[in-house]
């Protein structure tokens, strides 16, 4: 069996050339984690949106990275294939560069680490009050994982 991605911008967002690669990226990343016949969703937006979300389902009045909304449940598509859907992620484009500087990385490695978070929430991982900081090695299984799944992807390309 395989995977499904399905990926979108918010309504009035110019479409990204690179979503393509997006999807492609995910799969392969689902494929090294051991998922089999999961679907996600990936919504890529603005600060606005993504406060928005980020204060209706958490509380939290602020501009976020990225949030993700577990599902678990399970459906048949139109044509008899079983799926479990896992959820959406939903991830900042205007926050994405000010990431990308603040870890002195490039926008494609932060864009591949964004979607790995996002990706490992939706698997039911947490890394409770453990954030990945610039400089310091994570500690919890959830990051250390996502480290592993960065590091197994690293020569992947997604903006170019």
């Amino acid at each position: 069996m395989a995977n499904r991605v399905l990926i979108s911008v918010e309504e009035g967002m110019a479409e990204p050339g690179w979503l393509g690669r997006a999807e492609s990226f995910l799969l392969k990343a689902m494929g090294l984690a051991g998922y089999d016949g999961e679907e996600l969703s990936v919504m890529f937006c603005s600060d606005t949106l993504i406060r928005q979300l980020n204060r209706d389902y958490r509380n939290i009045d602020e501009e976020t990275d990225v949030l993700s909304f577990e599902d678990g449940t399970a459906y048949t598509d139109e044509d008899g294939q079983e799926w479990k859907a896992m959820g959406d992620i939903a991830i900042s484009l205007e926050t994405l560069p000010r990431n990308a500087a603040y870890f002195e990385v490039g926008e494609d490695e932060e864009l591949k680490r964004l979607l790995v978070h996002g990706l490992l929430h939706l698997n039911g991982l947490d890394h409770g009050d453990e954030h990945v900081e610039k400089g310091k090695e994570p500690v919890c299984p959830m990051l250390r994982k996502q480290g592993e799944l960065l590091e197994a992807l690293g020569e992947e390309r997604i903006l170019g």
